[in-house]
């Protein structure tokens, strides 16, 4: 199998040493994504609405460079720092998937990068 990187400038650029997202087979692994805008550079932690919406925007970004869309994502791990946010991160997250949503787990973490507040990776499938 063939694993091919696949990064965009539309979305943050990796703050370690990981690629944004991998393609092997058919399937396309993306990294976890936090609410960093791309062009600014800025952290977007002011409330967890607007948080979600630009990691979900992250990953768009990633996934139409890869050819994808949200309809191929199989797989979504949400890390959240306050389990208090569930149902705020749901509404803004199900905004993405309206038909077929894409397994996934939530979990609470002590810590997230950069200490935002929600960080969300995926699989999606070609």
């Amino acid at each position: 199998m063939i694993k091919q990187v696949i990064n965009t400038e539309a979305a943050p650029a990796p703050i370690g040493p990981y690629s944004q997202s991998v393609f092997t087979g058919n399937l396309l692994f993306v990294s976890g994504q936090i609410a960093l805008e791309a062009e600014s550079g800025e952290l977007l932690t002011h409330n967890i609405t607007e948080e979600t919406h630009q990691v979900m925007k992250n990953i768009s970004a990633i996934l139409e460079k890869a050819g994808l869309d949200f309809s191929k994502v199989v797989k979504c791990s949400i890390f959240v720092k306050n389990m208090d946010d569930f149902q705020t991160i749901n509404e803004a997250y199900g905004q993405y998937f309206k038909d077929l949503p894409p397994a996934r787990e939530l979990v609470e973490v002590s810590r997230l990068p950069k200490e935002v507040n929600v960080e969300i990776s995926c699989i999606a499938m070609a």
